[in-house]
């Protein structure tokens, strides 16, 4: 929907007003859309990929099928950055502070799969937290896993906060659930309604710790880049760098943007976007423990 909301702003802005045609590529979590556009797609300016955070995730961990060099892509920006997620517990499960989270024992955490963003978010806040024993329950939908909470199927959830409250309103309205803690993306950009829960970085003992945390604000900072391939010509590089900056600032396709995705745009230009990702830890050390947290296995021990 990001893209759609894009598209008439391509057009408006790119000297000419030139006809915008979309591609789906689907495939891999997004790395035969990101092999394609580093290996095949002509490099003229005239094809724009527009790729998940698997783009950033897959080549940083590694993960197999990856063809592309990640610090080769040349970035345009991103539409969106912004979020805070939220750790909740179902209040009937009686784990009320953070003490009785600690001391409770093999909490059931739900997820939708193992390597959803919810999933790893879950599994650091559960780490970071001190929650013993963890269970981990995948296989629900986002609302599904919002239903399982309620029946008791499962006792704990990380959410993103601005779902929580269009989607499960009633959870805070009539105390359904506890609150625990946040964690932001980027670090620093609060959340109105929840600035009362301590964010997840008061709890990181380690400079490992604190590796691994900036590692997972950085995929998500970085949304869903827009992107052109290697050997773009330099003067259509810098025309398009130039354009996004006024798409992201016109109030019409803010609303635009809005109105299809039900989120405020939180735009990061393409200077912001390569820094980001030049700066993702990347050493061995790092990724490795990252995997254990994108993983099915257990939770390292602190």
């Amino acid at each position: 929907m990001s893209v759609r909301a894009l598209i008439p702003y391509l057009q408006k802005y790119i000297p000419g007003n030139p006809t915008v045609v979309t591609e789906f590529i689907p495939g891999a979590g997004g790395r035969k859309a990101a092999n394609h556009l580093y290996r095949s797609a002509r490099p003229d300016g005239l094809t724009i990929g527009n790729i998940g955070g698997g783009l950033i995730l897959n080549a940083v961990l590694g993960e197999p099928g990856v063809q592309y060099d990640l610090d080769k892509f040349i970035y345009l920006g991103t539409s969106e950055s912004a979020i805070v997620w939220v750790f909740l517990t179902r209040k009937e499960a009686g784990l009320g502070s953070l003490e009785k989270l600690r001391s409770a024992g093999s909490v059931r955490i739900g997820a939708q799969s193992v390597g959803h963003i919810i999933y790893m978010c879950g599994r650091l806040f559960a780490y970071l937290l001190g929650v013993k024993d963890a269970k981990f329950v995948t296989g629900y939908s986002g609302p599904e896993l919002d239903i399982a909470l309620s029946r008791g199927e499962v006792d704990a959830r990380a959410n993103i906060a601005d779902t929580l409250l269009k989607r499960t309103p009633e959870f805070l309205e009539r105390g359904l659930v506890d609150l625990h803690a946040t964690l932001e993306a980027p670090k620093g950009r609060r959340h109105p309604r929840f600035t009362h829960l301590p964010e997840l970085e008061t709890f990181v003992q380690s400079e490992k710790e604190q590796k691994v945390l900036a590692m997972f604000r950085a995929f998500r900072v970085a949304g869903t880049p827009y992107l052109l391939p290697p050997g773009t010509p330099r003067q259509r590089v810098e025309m398009l760098q130039e354009t996004m900056p006024k798409i992201f600032n016109d109030p019409d396709f803010q609303r635009d943007y809005k109105k299809m995705t039900g989120e405020d745009p939180s735009p990061v230009t393409a200077d912001a976007l390569e820094k980001i990702v030049r700066e993702i830890p990347r050493d061995a050390e790092t990724v490795e423990f990252f995997k254990k947290f994108a993983g099915a296995g257990p939770l390292p021990q602190r």
